[in-house]
């Protein structure tokens, strides 16, 4: 077993969700509560830029235009912030889609998902939208990354599948083997494969680029794991917010799990930081540092 320091750090906000490294070696996080982007550089102190308090901000990424970009949940809208605070944000065509994941492609867009009107949007930079229907109804679309094959991978929790959209809008659905496994987590890993955590089944998932599916258990099947990344030395980081852990796993399915300090902390996003620690974002009020 791996042995592993964490510390946590208290940021100020309410509901700190997802947590991204941006282009300023910073870290920058969403407080999905309180309506606040967060920003802390490894050993400074955490700063927050306020938005629409209601709007539900959750998933972040750096975006190809040296900003960072995320979905407002609750507001239904696509947001963009400068490393200096600036902050757009752009309304979406479709009434209560709540958008949730984003993610840069290889369009210099960012493509995002849209949980409530089963559809993939694609956002230039300068804010034109386009949305792309999927196949199902009810599949509440949930993360979505770029895969090593130029496609836009991502989870459909309620159809129990894995999705890809390409450029050109094409979109192909691959089932899960395991009923009601609620996918929700997403990433590219370093083996040429997506991997995505299956939050109902307490299970790791593996899908190749041509549509196979290998799913591995967890220790704790009830830990409810909830995000996935890449982390050090060709290992995946992962969350278990229903377990009050992080765990790794590695190519060949080689699964560690730690238990966080704090009991019913509830961690959700986890990146690999700019001090080349993993870092991830605590509901209940902070930021978790990870080191092996």
């Amino acid at each position: 077993m791996t042995r592993v320091s964490i510390e946590e750090y208290s940021v100020t906000g309410d509901g700190p969700y997802a947590i991204t490294t941006g282009p300023d070696d910073a870290l920058w996080y969403t407080l999905v509560h309180s309506g606040h982007i967060g920003r802390l550089a490894p050993g400074g102190e955490p700063e927050n830029h306020q938005l629409d308090p209601g709007c539900g901000p959750t998933i972040i990424t750096p975006g190809p235009d040296g900003a960072l970009w995320f979905t407002e949940y609750q507001a239904h809208r696509i947001g963009r912030i400068t490393t200096d605070g600036a902050v757009r944000e752009f309304a979406l065509p479709t009434a209560q889609c709540g958008p949730f994941g984003i993610a840069a492609g290889p369009d210099g867009a960012l493509w995002f998902t849209e949980t409530a009107a089963d559809r993939i949007g694609r956002i230039t930079t300068d804010g034109e939208v386009t949305e792309f229907p999927l196949p199902a109804t009810g599949a509440f679309p949930s993360a979505i990354t770029l895969g090593p094959d130029g496609g836009m991978w991502f989870t459909m929790n309620q159809a129990n599948a894995i999705g890809r959209i390409g450029t050109d809008g094409i979109v192909t659905v691959h089932p899960l083997p395991t009923a009601a496994a609620a996918p929700v987590g997403m990433t590219a890993g370093p083996d040429g494969a997506l991997w995505f955590v299956e939050i109902a089944a307490g299970q790791i998932g593996r899908i190749t680029t041509d549509g196979t599916v290998t799913e591995f258990p967890l220790p704790d099947r009830s830990g409810r794991p909830h995000a996935i990344t890449p982390g050090l030395d060709h290992t995946l980081w992962f969350t278990e917010w229903g377990g009050n852990r992080v765990g790794t796993v590695t190519p060949d399915a080689v699964i560690e799990t730690h238990d966080l300090p704090t009991p019913g902390a509830e961690p959700h996003g986890i990146t690999l930081g700019p001090d080349r620690a993993m870092w991830t974002a605590l509901e209940t009020g902070a930021l978790a540092r990870i080191t092996a």
